[in-house]
C-alpha cells in the first residue's frame, strides 16, 4: 500500500497547478491531503471518483481555511473526528478512518504563528494525545508543523525559539515515539537536509532552506512492513512536497 501525505495549501489552487494530473500519474492507494481550504461542495469530488477513489472530507467551518481530506482506493469506516476542543474542532484538523487492518489518522496541526495560536497548538497536542490513546494500531499522517530533530531544519541554531522547533514541541514528538510510533521516513532515510516545506520567500526551495514537518508515523509493529519511504521533490503544487511510505499491510 502506497500512502501519500500532502499539504496542498489550497486544493483549488493545487488543481490549477496540475494536481489531478499528478494523482493520475502516481495513483497512490491512499492520499491524505491537508490545508484543503475548501468546503465539500468546492472539492473536485467527481474527478476523484472518476479516478477510482473513495473521498472523505473534514472541512473547517471557516471558508477558505484549514481542512483535511483522504482519497482511498478502498472503502473505510469514518470515525469521530472531534478531539474535544471547542475552537480546534471547528477547524477541520483531524480525519480518522477505520480500514479494519489499521486505523488512519490524517491531521493538520496548528502552526503557532502568533502567541495565541501557539497556545492553541499546545492545546491541540494535548488533545491529540487523548484522541490517539486508544488507537495504537493507527498510522498517523499529516502536516505536524514541527521539526523533530536539528537535521530536520536548515538552521537549527537560529530557529531554536521559533514555533515549529520549540523544545516543548520537539519533546511532544519524543513522547509520541516513546508511546510506540515510528517515523516511517527515517526508517530508510537518515541523511540531513531532506525537507518537506520551504517558505515562498527568499527563494527558499531552490536554495533548499527548508523544514521537515510532514510525517507518516506508523505503529512499531508495522515498522518492518515499511518497505520504503520518501519525498516527491518533483511536485510543485504547493509550498510543501508530498511525502510517502510503502507499507505492506
Amino acid at each position: 500500500m502506497r500512502i501519500y501525505s500532502f499539504n496542498v495549501n489550497g486544493i483549488r489552487a493545487a488543481v490549477k497547478k496540475g494536481l489531478l494530473d499528478w494523482i493520475e500519474a502516481h495513483r497512490p492507494d491512499v492520499l491524505c491531503l491537508q490545508e484543503i481550504k475548501a468546503l465539500k461542495e468546492q472539492m473536485p469530488i467527481d474527478e476523484f471518483v472518476r479516478m477510482g477513489y473513495e473521498v472523505y472530507i473534514n472541512s473547517a467551518e471557516k471558508k477558505g481555511y484549514s481542512g483535511v481530506a483522504v482519497l482511498s482506493k478502498a472503502k473505510a469506516k469514518a470515525l469521530p473526528n472531534h478531539i474535544g476542543h471547542e475552537v480546534l474542532d471547528k477547524e477541520g484538523r483531524v480525519l480518522a478512518l477505520d480500514f479494519e487492518s489499521f486505523i488512519l489518522i490524517n491531521t493538520y496541526f496548528p502552526s503557532g504563528t502568533t502567541p495565541e495560536r501557539q497556545a492553541l497548538k499546545m492545546d491541540f497536542l494535548e488533545a491529540f494525545n487523548r484522541f490517539i490513546k486508544d488507537k495504537s494500531s493507527a498510522i498517523i499522517t499529516g502536516d505536524f508543523n514541527i521539526c523533530h530533530h536539528p537535521m530536520d531544519i536548515h538552521d537549527p541554531v537560529k530557529n531554536t525559539k521559533t514555533p515549529g522547533f520549540l523544545p516543548e514541541e520537539r519533546a511532544w514528538m519524543d513522547k509520541l515515539e516513546a508511546n510506540g510510533f515510528v517515523d516511517a521516513f527515517r526508517i530508510h532515510n537518515t541523511a540531513p537536509d531532506q525537507y518537506s516545506w520551504w517558505s515562498y520567500r527568499t527563494n527558499a526551495r531552490a536554495r533548499n532552506k527548508g523544514w521537515r514537518i510532514d510525517y507518516i508515523m506508523v505503529p512499531q509493529r508495522f515498522q518492518s512492513a515499511v518497505k520504503n519511504a520518501g519525498h516527491d521533490y518533483e511536485s510543485f503544487h504547493s509550498d510543501h512536497c508530498p511525502v510517502w511510505a510503502s507499507v505492506d499491510i
